[in-house]
């Protein structure tokens, strides 16, 4: 029976060495159900012999698998309970410590800069009066913070900043220039420029308003922080007076002065709110403008128009 079952291992249908032993064994007869009855009849019920696996991987052809397992096979399939690695776990060593560290960076820096704004932000204590100067470094000037967006009442008026000068003419003549809208020169700048310079955006309106918050309704200066305000909107009109080149060939500018004009924002049509239309000013007095200033502005002129056009 042995050596049945061997020559049946051995040989299956399709596979027999010679015809002698196809008629001697009969075997190799075409049809699978009388050669799966001869095996069962003759005991040669194995692992693979005799199921449907094994019989169809011996009428596959030779390059068939055989019913029984390779050893190796069950070896190589994953593991139906194995957890498969991260994508960070499977980078070597190296580039590991890299990327821990790329994230450990970016979170402090997040973290630093979220603790800045909210301190920024805060009203005044103890940690804002000490560390001041620092948080202002971080904040200033590309992440300043207008929470006038959020009031309750936002602001609801477009002010414009304007300045007149009284002008020393080459030929020792006197005059008085026209009001130059300052705002709407800086609005035509920013008109069309897809990247606008914070100086075009917010030089001019912050130096307003730090006038305004230093100054009484008078126009009166408080304290050294009032004298500062106004040299320094002083400064930024006659620059851009020069710009403009308000006082003509030869000419300087002796004293100038600055006014706003605030109009109401119209209303929507669906609102019944009342607004008047009417511009209101608000006129500070005249400036007298140092010869020393003067020159240095008209030198910062020309090199900023220089500086452009090359």
């Amino acid at each position: 029976m042995s050596t049945a079952v061997d020559n049946f291992r051995v040989r299956p249908p399709g596979r027999c060495s010679s015809v002698a032993q196809v008629c001697e064994e009969g075997l190799c007869r075409a049809g699978g159900s009388e050669y799966r009855a001869r095996a069962h009849a003759m005991g040669a019920v194995g692992p693979g012999i005799g199921r449907r696996g094994g019989m169809d991987a011996y009428e596959a052809g030779p390059d068939a698998g055989h019913g029984r397992d390779e050893p190796g096979e069950a070896e190589g399939s994953p593991d139906a309970g194995e957890v498969p690695r991260p994508a960070l776990a499977a980078l070597s060593l190296p580039y590991q410590i890299g990327a821990a560290l790329a994230v450990a960076v970016v979170a402090v820096a997040a973290c630093v800069h979220l603790g800045m704004v909210f301190l920024h932000v805060a009203p005044s204590n103890t940690v804002t009066k000490e560390h001041s100067r620092t948080i202002d470094d971080w904040i200033y000037p590309e992440f300043e913070q207008n929470w006038k967006l959020f009031a309750p009442n936002p602001l609801q008026q477009n002010v414009a900043v304007e300045v007149r000068a009284d002008v020393r003419t080459a030929d020792g003549g006197a005059r008085t220039t026209g009001w130059y809208d300052l705002s709407a020169l800086d609005g035509k700048a920013i008109d069309g420029n897809p990247l606008p310079s914070h100086t075009q955006q917010n030089e001019l309106r912050r130096a307003w308003d730090f006038l305004l918050a230093t100054h009484d309704a008078q126009n009166r200066p408080s304290g050294l922080r009032g004298a500062l305000a106004e040299k320094y909107l002083r400064r930024i009109v006659v620059l851009r007076l020069d710009r403009e080149d308000a006082a003509g060939p030869g000419g300087t500018i002796d004293r100038v002065q600055v006014r706003s004009r605030s109009t109401n924002v119209r209303p929507p049509e669906w609102s019944q709110e009342q607004v008047p239309e009417t511009p209101t000013y608000r006129v500070l007095s005249w400036w007298s403008v140092p010869d020393g200033e003067e020159a240095a502005e008209a030198a910062g002129a020309a090199g900023a128009a220089k500086g452009g056009g090359s």
